[in-house]
């Protein structure tokens, strides 16, 4: 590589670190105002995703939202979706570039929370009541989701409406989670199901066999 070719190259890298690090939305700037909260050291990469419905997200301390990360409520930017927030993000978590969080209702995701990339969380989906109306023109339907501290959801999981994760949950990367699974479940599969959990008496043990000899 020639001499003006290197400079030219590191010139571009410095540049583009210069643009991330000032393009990211933080406490202090003034997009990070728009936002109900934004709790101390939050930082949300540059680039970032499609975000809208600010002032219904509460994020909170030292949390890290990476890059091309979509945040939003509602179906589009300016609606009026009640007094109190829709989306809160607990300290400490850590968001996976990529990822997709949509809100309508009601989602939380607890503190210490860590997703790999590319990872969907949605509170809300299309129904298929009336078999002659296309599905995308079917009125959605809307059902809170939660997620526990100190859990881990790997690369591309889907976690759809209506599911409830417990405290120090695993999601195997890929899988598609609806229901309610207690805390220390490790859950797997399209649908997904919990493969692994942990009890005090029991330690780790497969849940499934261990239904199996009870019956």
């Amino acid at each position: 590589m020639s001499l003006v070719r290197r400079a030219v190259n590191a010139v571009i890298h410095r540049a583009y670190t210069a643009i991330r690090h000032a393009g990211a939305i933080t406490p202090a700037t003034p997009a990070g105002y728009r936002f109900r909260r934004l709790g101390d050291g939050v930082s949300i990469a540059f680039p970032p995703g499609a975000i809208f419905g600010e002032t219904y997200i509460e994020i909170g301390d030292h949390t890290l939202i990476g890059e091309r990360v979509s945040l939003s409520c509602g179906m589009n930017p300016g609606l009026d979706l009640g007094a109190g927030s829709i989306l809160r993000i607990g300290r400490g978590c850590s968001i996976g570039r990529g990822t997709h969080i949509v809100a309508h209702q009601s989602i939380d995701v607890g503190d210490d929370v860590f997703t790999g990339p590319y990872v969907y969380i949605t509170d809300q989906n299309h129904v298929y009541d009336d078999p002659d109306v296309p599905i995308g023109r079917q009125w959605p339907r809307n059902s809170p989701v939660s997620i526990g501290a100190g859990s881990w959801l790997g690369t591309g999981a889907i976690i759809l409406p209506g599911t409830t994760l417990g405290r120090q949950c695993v999601v195997a990367g890929g899988a598609v989670v609806r229901g309610t699974f207690p805390d220390h479940s490790v859950v797997a599969g399209v649908p997904a199901r919990r493969v692994r959990g942990y009890t005090p008496e029991l330690g780790w043990h497969d849940p499934v066999r261990l239904d199996a000899a009870a019956s």
